[in-house]
């Protein structure tokens, strides 16, 4: 009796470090790599809708209130993008491309887009951060 190995996609770790990178708060990335049965992905993709919904329930609310789940979710895919980039590629293999055949060789384009999502993510925190302390110190009287 033999046993037929099952041919996975490959999943290019690139590509899904860019889908992180850009789409991520929407949850695409997620999609790409485990399906659309991924919890985790709804729940990114959820919170654009739920933002929007508090936009529209609390309008006199100041918008770090408002936009909180789509900048939760986009804070979560940002160490999502580097947990991907920075895992090695023979892991990358292991874990994603057990039974596609083929090996993936990154390079530089995601070191560059390492570098990117680090101004990104430390950015997009401290901007939390502050504002978060403006309105709670100040209430909102530095914008």
């Amino acid at each position: 009796m033999t046993t037929a190995l099952k041919m996975t996609t490959h999943k290019n770790k690139t590509l899904a470090a860019l889908l992180a990178f850009f789409l991520g708060a929407a949850g695409v990335h997620r999609f790409y790599l485990k399906g659309t049965a991924d919890r985790w992905g709804w729940l990114h993709f959820a919170s654009l809708p739920a933002s929007g919904l508090l936009l529209a329930l609390l309008p006199d609310q100041p918008l770090l209130v408002t936009a909180s789940p789509l900048v939760l979710s986009a804070l979560v895919a940002s160490v999502e993008t580097f947990v991907i980039g920075l895992m090695a590629d023979e892991r990358w293999d292991a874990t994603w491309n057990t039974g596609s055949g083929r090996t993936s060789d990154s390079r530089w384009p995601v070191a560059a887009l390492m570098v990117a999502n680090l101004f990104y993510g430390a950015t997009l925190l401290l901007t939390v951060i502050a504002r978060a302390f403006d309105l709670m110190l100040t209430g909102g009287a530095y914008g």
